[in-house]
């Protein structure tokens, strides 16, 4: 059951206040709009998230101006010529038509491949183009969670791709099934990898907690690097978010 934030105001700043099972506050923005989300000790005195939301007015002001100036790619017709990214590298596009099924190649480190039936609308070439990114990121994934798994002492039940407009991932602790954005195939492999990493602690710890927070620290030291890096490159034209 999903809970209901409170909202909190301070000034012009708009911050959704989550009241959770854990010991300390936790204060967040999220891309691609600069959401803010202060998950805070079930029993928080309002006064207190108050003064300690204002004491991170500058710290929410910045993050929110970081987002929202990232960089979006542009609408994609599926022309030859546009640029496309893969596994965090950008390709260039080159269109052929044919008689067959549509299909999609990558020829040495440039050039992506699609080639569709004559009069293939930009709809058509787009769903070719989305199922061969989940495709590709299907054959990544398997070997993550197999790697991770051994890692953390954990086991996953079952995992899946979708495009996802609110987050890079999931996991649903009671069921131990995780989802991950199709985005992520465009994605360089170790943001990839950091998601699925950070899906599968939740089988540790289901909340974002200074105890998830450490877990990740001991696993993957690095991952705050990955987690900047990975919301710092483009987002796509419809604003998945976060």
């Amino acid at each position: 059951m999903s809970i209901s934030p409170e909202i909190l105001q301070i000034a012009n700043v708009q911050i959704d206040v989550v009241r959770k099972d854990i010991k300390n506050m936790h204060l967040a923005v999220y891309p691609p709009h600069g959401k803010i989300r202060l998950a805070v000790p079930q029993n928080t005195d309002e006064e207190v998230l108050r003064l300690f939301a204002i004491s991170k007015l500058g710290w929410i002001k910045k993050h929110v101006k970081n987002f929202k100036q990232q960089a979006r790619e542009t609408k994609r017709d599926y022309v030859s010529g546009e640029s496309h990214f893969f596994q965090g590298k950008r390709y260039i596009l080159e269109v052929k038509q044919h008689d067959g099924y549509g299909k999609v190649s990558i020829s040495g480190t440039k050039k992506i491949h699609l080639k569709v039936s004559k009069g293939a609308t930009v709809e058509e070439k787009a769903r070719i183009m989305k199922e061969w990114y989940r495709k590709q990121l299907k054959i990544q994934i398997p070997s993550l969670i197999e790697k991770w798994e051994k890692i953390l002492g954990v086991k996953v039940n079952d995992w899946g791709v979708k495009q996802m407009k609110t987050k890079w991932g999931s996991c649903n602790t009671d069921a131990k099934r995780i989802w991950l954005n199709l985005e992520l195939a465009k994605k360089p492999p170790i943001c990839l990898e950091y998601i699925v990493v950070h899906e599968l602690i939740h089988l540790l710890e289901r909340n974002h907690n200074d105890n998830f927070i450490a877990y990740l620290d001991k696993f993957m030291p690095k991952w705050r690097m990955y987690r900047d890096e990975l919301n710092n490159l483009p987002i796509v034209h419809n604003d998945w978010g976060y």
